[in-house]
């Protein structure tokens, strides 16, 4: 019970929370009056939150600096003009998917879906570059021509310079990996729901320093765990062998998921066949539970050692809830309750546990006693004990202690639960050999374990069967993968966004050799996005008769499908005007148009896409009535009106595609008169 403050409250150290809310990064250490070390605000880097450029000035403070820091929050927060391109061709069930797939430059993308998805991700995946010497590719611009492209590959920069590779032997090596991540950790935070979480694999490089940015960007106070990920031992090693990786976890706020009561428990491996052996014995013996006692030992006797049910053999005896086995009943650390309980038998009163009783009060131990989880010894000389099913009831486990024997279930699906450890072993080559045989070449060195990932996945969402998860390194595509999977075991319906870069794949390198040739014999551009999406793909189709969703939607970022003159009509001139009387670039599809109103109006990037035809015009509606949008030319009254009786939430039409200006006047009017909520805009 917490204890009345019986003081005013702090007002500044609330100021101070509601700042560290929408700005971590500006929250540094400071000491009071009373020489007291305290959460205070570092100015500058407000300040520099708050402008448009660059602020000059830095004070003494403890926080994480380096060269080009104050640039990144300039670029984190300035706006893009670009927009997301459809590409049905590349794209799996496109009409009825709601996976997502990005491709291009990742810190473009975050941008682009900001509104979309604004608070709306349950879970963020990336395994970032980890900055070795040679990984570091990531530049902040967008390739459409062939310096571009060099730029994009890495031999230019947009002002033309020869680009080499982030070295350890330059002098910002780490600094330019920093510069690099920051913005888009930023940028992924804004996404995330309040009990939402980020999961970061990172080697020894930059541990320590992604961990201070992770600090950074999410805050000190919401660092949950470091992970240690054990992949095999290195023989050739000379002194040790590094053969781990870890996993940074941090949550947007870890005060949301313990105000939500968050518990993270997995199923206890083998827990599941303990009971579907009960099941078995119990349709042949019906409620006789001492033969099917007997049953249920003499299975558990005759598995193998390596079977992992052998573990829970204290699952031994058997009632109306199924097996179980029994617990301690006595008061955690001491100085507990202490009352009598009568036996069932004798009737007189049972030995009272050192440490008192578990329960607080005599009505709360006889609850327990009706309920059937309480089982009395022989006689009165020994305390009774109490049950822990396998699949345990919700009324076993009210108001228990979170230790390391605390199990929960909320439905009647859940079975015996364990906490996991911050340390787990999975050899990495059994994810090399699983994609070389689905792809049928070795096209990545080092994927990840997606049955694993697919494991982590499920315990730190608890379950969560519509969890939405993103990846913004997406790489080899092992997050679509694990999603896929958790949907196919439970039949879940959780989505994944996944942003990879067109990275290039250079064929005169050994390690890019064969991705290359994949490439090649399949037809496709030879670089990693290629790769990415022939994956999920090829690993839809081993899940195609689950009732999972194996499609994705592919979405390429490229520049505005507005003209130049659409955001500067300074630069327009006497000579360029009069052949930019539509504000749409002459290449862009309706369906163009159509995802760049979703980003613009922060709608859902997977929402269902109807098509009609109105007055002979093609109308586009947006996951029924939220939004309808008509692209073509000579637009009339009679569309408008009849759209205007559909009552859409929203309404877009082309500026230069009204049939006359008096229909592009009486638009607004005519829906102010049938549909008044209407919010009407034109393009």
């Amino acid at each position: 019970m917490e204890k009345l403050a019986l003081k005013t409250p702090d007002i500044t150290a609330q100021n101070v929370d509601k700042v560290a809310q929408l700005f971590p990064n500006c929250i540094t250490e400071s000491r009071d009056w009373q020489g007291k070390l305290v959460r205070a605000i570092d100015f500058d880097q407000l300040q520099q939150e708050l402008s448009p450029i660059l602020i000059d000035g830095i004070s003494e403070s403890y926080r994480l600096d380096w060269p080009g820091q104050k640039r990144c929050v300039v670029k984190a927060n300035e706006p893009t003009t670009k927009t997301l391109r459809p590409c049905r061709e590349e794209s799996v069930n496109f009409d009825e998917t709601k996976n997502i797939f990005i491709e291009g430059n990742n810190l473009d993308a975050l941008k682009l879906i900001q509104e979309s998805y604004l608070s709306g991700i349950d879970l963020i995946y990336i395994d970032p570059p980890y900055n070795t010497g040679s990984d570091l590719l990531y530049n902040d611009y967008f390739a459409e021509d062939k310096e571009a492209f060099q730029e994009l590959t890495g031999q230019r920069d947009d002002e033309g310079n020869r680009l080499m590779s982030n070295m350890a032997s330059y002098g910002r090596f780490h600094s330019d990996w920093l510069s690099m991540l920051y913005p888009r950790l930023r940028l992924a935070r804004n996404l995330l729901r309040d009990t939402g979480l980020i999961l970061v694999s990172i080697d020894d490089h930059e541990l320590p320093n992604a961990t201070k940015l992770c600090e950074l960007a999410f805050g000190p106070q919401n660092y949950v765990a470091t992970l240690v990920w054990e992949k095999g031992r290195k023989n050739d090693a000379r002194l040790f062998s590094v053969g781990h990786e870890y996993i940074l976890v941090f949550a947007k706020s870890l005060a949301a998921l313990k105000a939500a009561k968050t518990l993270w428990r997995e199923e206890k491996p083998g827990a599941r066949e303990i009971w579907e052996k009960f099941v078995e014995l119990r349709s042949r013996f019906g409620e006789d539970y001492k033969t099917i006692e007997i049953g249920l030992q003499k299975w558990f006797a005759e598995l193998p050692k390596s079977h992992p049910s052998k573990k829970w053999s204290r699952y031994k005896r058997v009632d109306k809830n199924g097996p179980w086995r029994d617990r301690d009943i006595s008061w955690p650390g001491g100085d507990g309750p202490r009352y009598e309980v009568l036996h069932d038998k004798t009737e007189l009163p049972c030995k009272i546990p050192e440490p008192g009783w578990r329960f607080a009060t005599p009505e709360e131990m006889q609850r327990q006693i009706k309920l059937g989880l309480v089982e009395f010894r022989e006689d009165h000389t020994e305390p009774p004990f109490r049950k822990a099913h396998i699949r345990p009831i919700p009324e076993e486990l009210e108001d228990e202690p979170l230790d390391d024997e605390a199990e929960e279930a909320q439905t009647e699906d859940e079975f015996a639960t364990q906490v996991r450890g911050s340390y787990f072993y999975k050899q990495s080559q059994v994810a090399v050999k699983y994609l070389r045989k689905l792809m049928g070449a070795k096209v990545f060195d080092n994927p990840k374990d997606h049955f694993e990932l697919a494991r982590l996945f499920d315990y730190v969402t608890n379950s969560k069967a519509d969890a939405r998860v993103l990846d913004f390194f997406a790489g080899s595509a092992s997050t679509a993968q694990a999603v896929m999977q958790l949907n196919r075991q439970d039949g879940g319906r959780r989505q994944f966004i996944l942003v990879q870069l067109p990275e290039v794949l250079d064929p005169s390198k050994k390690s890019q050799k064969a991705a290359a040739k994949f490439c090649e014999q399949m037809g496709k551009p030879g670089t990693i996005a290629e790769i990415a999406k022939e994956r999920i793909r090829r690993a839809g189709k081993e899940v195609a008769q689950s009732s999972a969703d194996i499609g994705f939607r592919v979405l390429k970022i490229d520049t505005s499908n507005m003209n130049d003159v659409y955001y500067a009509p300074d630069v327009a001139t006497q000579e360029n005007l009069l052949g930019q009387v539509d504000n749409i670039r002459p290449d862009r599809t309706p369906e163009d148009l159509l995802f760049q109103l979703l980003i613009d109006w922060g709608l859902d990037l997977s929402l269902r896409i109807g098509e009609e035809i109105i007055a002979g015009k093609k109308v586009y509606f947006i996951d029924g009535n939220v939004l309808a949008a008509c692209f073509d030319t000579e637009i009339s009254e009679e569309l408008v009106k009849e759209l205007a009786k559909r009552k859409p939430l929203r309404a877009v039409f082309r500026d230069a595609s009204y049939k006359s200006d008096s229909v592009k006047i009486n638009a607004d009017q005519i829906f102010k008169l049938l549909s008044p909520q209407t919010e009407v805009r034109s393009i």
